[in-house]
């Protein structure tokens, strides 16, 4: 039996990443004052009174047409809603109940699972009209959180372990195979991360740059039990101005550490470049197994 899954889901920078990274207890998804900077689904192991289960991090929900991210998003949060057990919806304590609360509030409603309501950025536990008007929302009782302080985080996990069934825990297995898919941005790895999983875990577009975060994905081949981990792309240090993306490559690099081998995708179109050479020196210089694919 699967370990319970919960989703943390809400509209555009209300913390949700911020909250992710404090019941993961590490920094795995991207924190920045951007609304879309989270654009994946991004999962993790959390622990709490010796209920072992798996976070995911979404990214917020908009509910106007927008661009193809802004869509590629919903679709994303959509699958994380089908997939968990639990629903976190997070909002703002420090904001006004939005159109866009309700609206998530409503989808998470019509999913018929348990949703608890954590309304973030609480500054003074004591006022409970900061965060009083989410009742609004008919979720039930806001609990009132600092992710970014870890502020009452302990009662919103006592909160998500009294919604799961009761069931035996099943830690992760540790002789899983940890893939990393690296290369240059648009090289095609978001692509083959779908094609050998069969379905739409990461957003792909032919624009570079569309995987921030490095995406571990665990599936099984065969009786064997793999890790998957899609990562951002690597370019030249001199094209690398944003601060998400200097973070990225950061990502990137730490998961060549850890990965068991890597697949290091070029495209054929390009040839090899002096970039393609310099991410293979990468990998070389951690000493992993290594695997060239060719694509396009």
């Amino acid at each position: 039996m699967a370990k319970p899954i919960v989703a943390i889901v809400g509209r555009p920078n209300v913390g949700k990443s911020t909250l992710f990274n404090r019941l993961v207890g590490a920094r795995k998804a991207i924190v920045e004052d951007i609304p879309g900077v989270t654009r994946d689904r991004l999962y993790d192991n959390a622990e709490w009174l010796g209920r072992e289960f798996i976070v995911i991090d979404t990214g917020g929900i908009r509910f106007d047409e927008g661009d193809i991210f802004t869509r590629e998003i919903k679709w994303q949060a959509e699958l994380a809603i089908e997939e968990a057990d639990v629903l976190l919806l997070v909002v703002d304590s420090q904001e006004e109940v939005t159109g866009e609360d309700q609206q998530v509030a409503d989808l998470l409603r019509r999913s018929g699972k348990p949703v608890i309501l954590a309304a973030n950025k609480v500054e003074d536990f004591g006022r409970q009209l900061d965060y009083y008007e989410f009742y609004q929302l008919g979720l039930g009782d806001p609990i009132p959180v600092s992710a970014m302080h870890g502020m009452n985080t302990n009662d919103l996990l006592d909160a998500v372990i009294d919604k799961f069934e009761p069931t035996e825990n099943y830690a992760e297995d540790p002789d899983a195979i940890k893939i990393a898919i690296v290369g240059r941005p648009n090289v095609g790895k978001s692509s083959l991360v779908n094609a050998l999983l069969g379905e739409t875990r990461v957003i792909v577009s032919d624009v570079p740059g569309t995987t921030r975060d490095a995406i571990d994905t665990p599936f099984e081949y065969q009786g064997n039990k793999y890790i998957l981990i899609d990562t951002a792309g690597v370019r030249k240090k001199s094209r690398v101005r944003i601060p998400t993306e200097k973070y990225s490559i950061i990502r990137t690099l730490k998961s060549i550490e850890r990965a068991d081998v890597a697949l290091i995708m070029i495209d054929a179109e390009d040839k090899v470049t002096e970039q393609d050479q310099r991410i293979a020196g990468y990998v070389h210089e951690q000493h992993k197994p290594s695997i060239i694919v060719v694509n396009k």
